[in-house]
């Protein structure tokens, strides 16, 4: 399991852990990921994601899975999140013209 959220597709970076001497050893910095489970509105059904407290906080801020999946690009998404975008986006589509 790589250590990549499925939303924001943020990852592992890497730089330097400096001394008080400063000396440079180098070092990893790992994203904040959590297994949480996100509802989607238009489908009606839940969803699990690993994904950073970052992107949880955004999510909480568009309003919604929906919300953030539209507005998400297609490259930052993991393929799971990518197909679950074009679900909503088909099932909000087939909402409107029967409407």
């Amino acid at each position: 399991m790589s250590r990549r959220c499925d939303l924001t597709g943020k990852a592992v970076l890497s730089g330097n852990l400096v001394s008080h001497s400063n000396r440079k050893t180098k070092r990893r910095f790992l994203p904040n990921l959590c297994n949480v489970t996100l509802e989607s509105e238009t489908l009606k059904r839940s969803v699990r994601f690993r994904v950073s407290a970052n992107a949880l906080k955004s999510v909480d801020h568009r309003g919604g899975l929906d919300a953030f999946l539209k507005k998400a690009r297609d490259e930052d998404l993991s393929p799971r999140a990518l197909e679950l975008k074009r679900q909503i986006a088909k099932a909000s589509a087939e909402s409107a013209s029967a409407a």
